[in-house]
């Protein structure tokens, strides 16, 4: 399997470690596409990739399996072009699909082309049940509160704990784009986002971020609480959501499916 990546940051070289140096995946990512020149030439030297600005001769590389580990922009940018280059596609930035316009065109790019799109779990866990309990009308309600630092959130220190945001998931993903991924998982899972309420708080004391979820509905209840560790370097995305990418890339293709 031949991998592109979008993206320079911290998942993308966590992502190329993992995959071109410890050789955690059966494949190589050969291509990189991003908008910094300077990291993304580092990084393509340091894991033996090339390196792209241009996004036709990115995606013209001979890759398998697009990933983005950069912005919501770039999915809205990109996502239909990967996919009519004929390649599956793997988004970080789930925020992207709160536009349901943009989610049924990605839908029906992927369908026409023969291709996957891959939305990975991230931060949390439970979506297998939210959509095995959402299969016959049986869930009825979803909460989640997300507790960060202030820092995560990318806000001012402050001296004690401030709830920002109480409502709807739909909301809650155009108020906090880069910090609520989950919010709009759990949606697309279960109960859609106006009908899925979110929480968001801010915390001094955090020192991970926390994210506890609470279903309910014929099937019974289910309460799920996540403490992630923060990625190295960026305390706005979780250590989860690079490892969930990668699981994705260890499974994909797998003839036996779990969940």
């Amino acid at each position: 399997m031949k991998i592109g990546v979008m993206g320079t940051g911290n998942i993308a070289s966590y992502l190329l470690k993992c995959i071109n140096d410890e050789k955690l995946v059966e494949g190589e990512v050969i291509s990189l596409f991003g908008r910094n020149r300077e990291a993304g030439e580092r990084l393509a030297e340091q894991h033996d990739a090339r390196f792209h600005m241009d996004f036709q001769t990115f995606i013209e590389s001979p890759v398998d399996v697009v990933i983005e580990a950069a912005a919501i922009e770039v999915v809205t940018a990109h996502a239909i072009g990967v996919l009519e280059e004929k390649k599956d596609f793997v988004a970080s930035s789930i925020g992207a699909f709160r536009d349901p316009v943009f989610l049924k065109a990605v839908r029906r790019t992927a369908e026409k082309n023969g291709r996957s799109v891959f939305l990975p779990s991230g931060a949390i866990g439970g979506l297998d049940l939210l959509q095995s309990a959402h299969a016959a009308g049986g869930l009825e309600q979803v909460t989640i509160e997300t507790r960060k630092s202030p820092k995560s959130l990318g806000l001012e220190p402050m001296d004690r704990k401030e709830l920002l945001f109480d409502g709807p998931a739909g909301e809650a993903i155009g108020k906090f784009p880069k910090n609520v991924n989950v919010a709009l998982l759990l949606s697309l899972a279960g109960l859609g986002t106006e009908k899925t309420r979110v929480r968001v708080v801010a915390d001094p004391h955090a020192e991970r971020n926390t994210h506890l979820i609470q279903a309910g509905g014929s099937f019974g209840n289910m309460t799920l609480k996540i403490e992630n560790t923060p990625m190295p370097g960026n305390p706005k995305t979780s250590y989860l959501v690079a490892l969930s990418i990668l699981s994705v890339l260890q499974n994909k293709g797998n003839p036996v499916i779990i969940g």
